[in-house]
C-alpha cells in the first residue's frame, strides 16, 4: 500500500547486472512514477542486487576510465563503450555460451582490440577488477528497504544475475547477509533472469508461490518483465528515469511499501 505523505497515482500490478534490461512496455496514460498497491497478501520480497541494492554502475564506470587510461585510452566515451562490450559478453555468459571467466577475457580483448591468450587476458582484466571492487557502494535506501520488508513479516531474498563468489563478497562487505534470508545467484542456475527457472528457483527455496511474492529491481527485462511473466508481482526501480513506459515504477526503494 502507498507510503504516507508523498501522494502519487496508483496502478494495479500486471502479471519480468552489471547489464540492466531494455524491454518495451505498453504505453500508459500517466507517465508519473507510481507506488505499488498489493493485490493479495505478500509472503516474500525478492530483491535484485547490482543497481538495486548496490551501485555497481558507478564503480564500473570509474574503474573502466582509470583502467583504460593505463592502456593509453582516454576517449570521452570510454565508460559507455566498456559498458556496451561488458553487457554483450555478460549476456553471453547468462545464456551459458561462455564461462564467467571467459566473458571477462572477451571484454578485454574486444575493448583493447588485441589478440591475447587466456592467461594474458585474465591478467589484464585484474587491473580493472581491483578498481571495480574498490568502488562498490551501497545505496542509502537499501538496508532500510530490506528491514521494512522484514518488519512486515516477509521472507527476504536476493536474486542476482551474478557469480556467487563475487556476489557473496558484496554481501560480506556491506553486512547484507544479516538482512536477508536467502541469495540465489545465476551462476548456480542453468540460466539467469529473465529465464523462468531463475524465479522458480528462488520461490521454491523460499517456499512461497509466485503470486505471493514481489520482485524489486532496476532491469526492465530481468527484474520487471520476466518476473511478471513468471506470475510474480514486480516493481521497476528506475533511479535515473530511463524506463518511462513501465506502469509500476519507483525512483527510490523508499517508495516501495510492503504489506502482507
Amino acid at each position: 500500500m502507498p507510503r504516507p505523505n508523498r501522494p502519487r497515482s496508483q496502478s494495479r500490478l500486471s502479471p519480468d547486472d552489471p547489464t540492466g534490461g531494455a524491454g518495451q512496455a505498453p504505453p500508459v496514460p500517466d507517465a508519473s512514477l507510481r507506488r505499488v498497491t498489493a493485490l493479495a497478501p505478500l509472503a516474500a520480497a525478492v530483491f535484485d542486487l547490482d543497481g538495486t541494492l548496490l551501485d555497481q554502475e558507478s564503480a564500473a564506470d570509474a574503474a573502466s576510465i582509470a583502467w583504460a587510461a593505463d592502456h593509453g585510452i582516454q576517449e570521452d566515451d570510454v565508460a559507455e563503450r566498456w559498458r556496451r562490450i561488458a553487457t554483450k559478453h555478460y549476456r553471453r555468459w547468462q545464456a551459458r555460451e561462455i564461462s564467467f571467466q571467459g566473458q571477462r577475457r572477451e571484454r578485454v580483448r574486444e575493448f583493447l582490440g588485441q589478440a591475447m591468450t587466456d592467461a594474458e587476458a585474465s591478467a589484464v582484466f585484474e587491473g580493472y577488477l581491483g578498481r571495480y571492487e574498490a568502488g562498490w557502494r551501497l545505496f542509502d535506501d537499501a538496508i532500510p528497504a530490506l528491514r521494512r520488508a522484514r518488519d512486515a513479516g516477509l521472507a527476504v531474498a536476493v536474486l542476482t544475475n551474478g557469480d556467487r563468489t563475487q556476489q557473496l563478497q558484496k554481501l560480506d562487505r556491506f553486512a547484507l547477509d544479516a538482512e536477508i534470508d536467502l541469495i540465489v545467484c545465476s551462476s548456480d542456475l542453468p540460466a539467469g533472469k529473465p529465464d523462468p527457472r531463475a524465479y522458480a528457483t528462488v520461490l521454491e527455496q523460499l517456499g512461497v508461490v509466485s503470486r505471493a511474492s514481489l520482485m524489486i529491481g532496476d532491469s526492465y527485462e530481468a527484474d520487471y518483465e520476466g518476473a511478471l511473466m513468471s506470475g510474480m508481482r514486480a516493481v521497476l526501480l528506475d533511479r535515473n528515469g530511463r524506463h518511462d513506459p513501465a506502469p509500476d515504477r519507483v525512483q527510490t526503494l523508499d517508495d516501495v511499501a510492503f504489506t502482507r
